[in-house]
């Protein structure tokens, strides 16, 4: 049964940097793990020139690129809305546990990582659907667990202990 837990934050939070030294300590337990990122800004993971490039450019909806080691689809909209993180969570195979970076606006149950020196204001202020934060100091207010960011061993033991089977999760945009 796949779990799900987000990880959202403030841009320059840390969100990535624990989720890069979460996945080793969950796979180091035998949990399966795969990600989910959001990317606010146009982004290509195809580089300019390449072949998948070059097909892309001129008209393909979706390239697919294996090799002996991995494989990527990529897909263009062109113009189709962007998809939804059920959509994309369908399109993953099964593991034991997803971890969601971004999605500030979905519902699925998340953990916030939170930095006093990024000047901003919690997240989970305004959101329902955070359920802890890890974080270098406790913010104000905090009627949620506080995880020391620096601790990802207890991090780790906080995810595993919460994410929430899939099916369990009401998606679509937080009201």
């Amino acid at each position: 049964m796949t779990r799900i837990l987000g990880v959202t934050g403030w841009s320059g939070a840390g969100k990535t940097t624990l989720i890069r030294q979460l996945i080793p300590r969950l796979v180091d337990q035998g949990l399966s793990v795969s990600t989910i990122k959001h990317a606010h800004h146009r982004f290509d993971v195809d580089q300019s020139g390449k072949d998948s490039w070059i097909h892309r450019q001129a008209g393909a909806r979706q390239v697919l690129v294996a090799s002996d080691t991995r494989w990527a689809l990529m897909c263009e909209l062109r113009g189709a809305p962007e998809p939804r993180l059920d959509e994309l969570l369908a399109r993953l195979d099964p593991v034991d546990l997803v971890l969601v970076e971004g999605y500030k606006r979905d519902r699925h149950p998340k953990l916030e990582v939170w930095r006093a020196a990024t000047g901003q204001s919690p997240i989970f202020q305004d959101d329902p659907t955070v359920v802890a934060l890890a974080a270098d100091a406790p913010p104000p207010g905090a009627g949620l667990p506080v995880l020391p960011l620096d601790d990802v061993d207890a991090v780790a033991r906080f995810v595993v202990a919460n994410a929430v089977p899939l099916e369990a999760v009401p998606f679509g945009a937080a009201p």
